[in-house]
């Protein structure tokens, strides 16, 4: 039986929106937050059976209707199951990356729900692609130690920001002449455009050679994405922050919709889907270049490329992290960047731990922090 024997839940939120950090077209005036999970358990009658707690807290009988594994009961379920797998590298001494790096095949597949896959990916291929990279996974375990994993970000052009503040950095001209020709140019457009008004805007953006075009329409469109992935060819298009379950993502990689996976660690049902996920996508030849930049998402999602390119891809190439420089001052282990790259975090854990302090200043609605603001 899976046992949680108490759980807290903290409303935590950044009053973001009063610098416009982390504005978009979409999200004009946002306050970054986050559930933040605080759990009792028995951890060894979860983790010898990590498949069956995934699909008892995704179907529970009398939330499931509320998705089914989308929207907010998926966000919770990802908070919760989140909070295992921590708990678990906590007690088994290690990083996140380097539990999972150190758990064989057969113990990775043995973590993933299959239902809903099995036209796109069996557990059987599934264990395949694991073992084909099993015997180089130390090497290249070897080589994210002393390198790091490359990271990007695309903070220069926060729509929020004014174009004084930007430097008039959010016209792709400038944007262009100020990077030069040999840097990769990411464009997002946060979900704004039509399906037609994306094909025409990326075509009239062509000119400066855009490395990606993100989030081109509706997250749930599979099909407008694949349209526009063909229309605006060599153009890719890459999405997945909003993608709310494996079962989207396999559609997307059926369609021939996207050239980069952006999967986030919160709004999946948590690492378990985040496995299910990484295995489709290295089925389909799909870069994943994880979604960063939330509340804590950067510390989240560095084990999971770090994981991603020792056990499962076994590639860098056309493979980037996102880093936003913001709220890691939250956390207990923060992300480090040195040359470019996430270095490989060493504590035992997922990273996600925050100062006591943090959680209770910005709690929602009684922390200080909101006390203080005219809401």
């Amino acid at each position: 039986m899976h046992r949680i024997l108490s759980v807290t839940a903290h409303d935590v939120r950044f009053p973001t929106s009063r610098s416009l950090a982390g504005s978009d077209a979409m999200h004009t005036t946002p306050d970054y937050s986050a559930a933040y999970v605080v759990l009792k358990t028995t951890l060894e009658s979860i983790t010898s059976d990590m498949r069956g707690f995934w699909r008892a807290i995704t179907g529970e009988q009398q939330l499931r209707w509320i998705g089914p594994e989308k929207g907010a009961i998926h966000l919770a379920s990802a908070a919760l199951i989140n909070a295992v797998w921590d708990l678990y590298a906590k007690v088994e001494g290690k990083p996140l990356w380097k539990l999972l790096a150190d758990m064989t095949p057969e113990q990775l597949v043995s973590c993933i729900d299959f239902r809903y896959l099995s036209d796109a990916l069996t557990p059987e291929e599934a264990l395949d692609i694991l073992e084909r990279k099993a015997p180089t996974r130390a090497a290249r375990e070897a080589e994210m130690l002393r390198t790091g994993y490359p990271a990007y970000t695309t903070s220069a052009g926060w729509l929020g920001y004014s174009d004084e503040k930007l430097r008039t950095l959010c016209r792709a001209r400038i944007v262009r002449e100020e990077i030069g020709p040999d840097r990769h140019l990411m464009m997002d457009a946060n979900q704004v455009w039509e399906v037609g008004d994306a094909i025409a805007n990326v075509r009239q953006l062509a000119e400066f050679e855009p490395y990606w075009i993100e989030e081109p329409t509706s997250p749930d469109d599979v099909l407008g994405h694949a349209t526009i992935a063909r229309a605006i060819a060599p153009i890719k298009v890459a999405t997945g922050e909003h993608c709310q379950n494996r079962v989207i993502f396999k559609q997307l990689f059926q369609a021939e919709a996207i050239g980069f996976c952006q999967l986030d660690a919160c709004r999946l049902g948590g690492l378990n889907e985040v496995l299910a996920v990484l295995l489709l996508a290295a089925k389909f030849g799909v870069p994943v270049c994880p979604h960063a930049g939330g509340v804590g998402l950067c510390e989240y999602v560095q084990h999971v490329s770090l994981f991603d390119y020792i056990a499962v891809s076994g590639s860098l190439e056309n493979r980037v992290l996102e880093y936003v420089e913001h709220l890691h001052e939250h956390f207990l282990d923060p992300v480090v960047i040195r040359d470019g790259c996430y270095v490989a975090p060493q504590r035992p854990g997922w990273s996600i731990t925050m100062h006591p302090e943090s959680v209770r200043e910005f709690e929602f609605p009684a922390g200080p922090a909101w006390k203080s603001l005219d809401r």
